[in-house]
């Protein structure tokens, strides 16, 4: 499930391919690394607000640390909880990425002593140099927290992560998304085509072989 994805825009470029403006008018609060999501960190979010559509920033945990692991990916959306969620289009959100990571399913031996790892592998969208992932947001006892949802894995993600991607969204289908029916959130529940990724790696960051 993906835990670990990118965003290299900065917020200039984020307002100008959304059509966004800040969530208030106060200074964006720049004090994380947007360029690195991990659970429970910082990122920014895009939403519809009665006042336009706006970039936010919030973390990435939808329960704000209420369960024992950050809830960073939901699925089933016919749950009570989650669609109480995506039935109401104020607490829908655009996740903007640049790429996301799944791991290798099988550890690798680097040949340096050490115990074998799995590898990172970073998709990429082709025709999406940015591109924004569905998501629902809420208020927590600790901010507002955002979740990404996942869908079936295209051709492309089902060898590394045979269970689930996140639904990355064809540009013409974040309006219908952020204000459509419930029955538009769940047709849009739906995997990337695979002809319109691509993938590096395994790479391994944290050793060298």
């Amino acid at each position: 499930m993906c835990n670990r994805a990118r965003n290299s825009y900065e917020p200039e470029a984020l307002h100008t391919h959304f059509g966004t403006i800040f969530a208030d008018d106060r200074p964006m609060d720049n004090r994380f690394n947007p360029t690195e999501l991990m659970p429970r960190s910082r990122a920014y979010v895009i939403r519809e607000t009665d006042r336009g559509r706006h970039l936010d920033v919030m973390s990435w945990d939808v329960l704000g640390g209420g369960a024992a692991w950050p809830m960073t990916n939901v699925r089933n959306l016919g749950l009570a909880q989650w669609r109480a969620l995506a039935a109401k289009p104020e607490n829908r959100c655009l996740v903007p990425l640049s790429e996301f990571c799944e791991w290798t399913p099988e550890a690798h031996d680097l040949g340096d002593g050490k115990k074998p790892l799995k590898g990172e592998m970073w998709f990429q969208v082709i025709d999406q140099p940015l591109f924004a992932v569905a998501g629902f947001w809420q208020p927590t006892a600790k901010g507002n927290g955002f979740t990404m949802v996942t869908c079936n894995p295209n051709d492309l993600i089902a060898p590394i992560h045979p269970k689930a991607m996140i639904t990355v969204l064809n540009p013409e289908d974040h309006d219908r998304w952020l204000r459509g029916s419930y029955d538009d959130v769940v047709a849009l529940q739906q995997p990337y085509a695979a002809e319109r990724m691509k993938v590096r790696g395994p790479v391994f960051p944290t050793r060298h072989a």
